[in-house]
């Protein structure tokens, strides 16, 4: 979901809040969610569980429709790799997975080679393709 996310989507954050150190975690999911509030720690209705979420300024809008607030949430499934390490994303992440050290208010954060499971494979590296993506 993250290439989903948009600058314009991020542009009223002010803090993002962990809920636990994320330096020993390779990756989080992060998603966009409609939220009834700015800020405080959103309910979570997913498995696994949240691991961190923003904060938005006075100035974000509640939609006109719905009466929420985009905020991203931050997340992880019983099956990712923190707990599964040798499990389905031994050697790879989610789609919407990116590397918690890149994350900042308002910055989208990117996959990296930590985030992705470890260095390059060799096709990747005979294409010249690098990461971050």
């Amino acid at each position: 979901m993250s290439s989903l996310i948009s600058e314009n989507d991020l542009k009223h954050e002010t803090d993002i809040v962990w809920l636990e150190d994320v330096s020993t975690l390779e990756y989080v999911r992060q998603s966009l969610d409609r939220l009834p509030t700015r800020s405080g720690k959103p309910a979570y209705h997913r498995d696994g569980r949240m691991v961190g979420y923003a904060v938005l300024s006075t100035t974000a809008k509640a939609s006109r429709a719905s009466g929420t607030f985009r905020r991203r949430v931050f997340w992880l499934l019983p099956h990712d790799r923190d707990t599964a390490p040798h499990g389905l994303y031994a050697g790879s992440a989610p789609a919407e997975a990116i590397d918690p050290l890149t994350l900042a208010p308002t910055v989208k954060g990117r996959k990296t080679e930590r985030s992705e499971g470890g260095p390059p494979s060799s096709a990747m590296q005979e294409l010249g393709i690098t990461l971050p993506l």
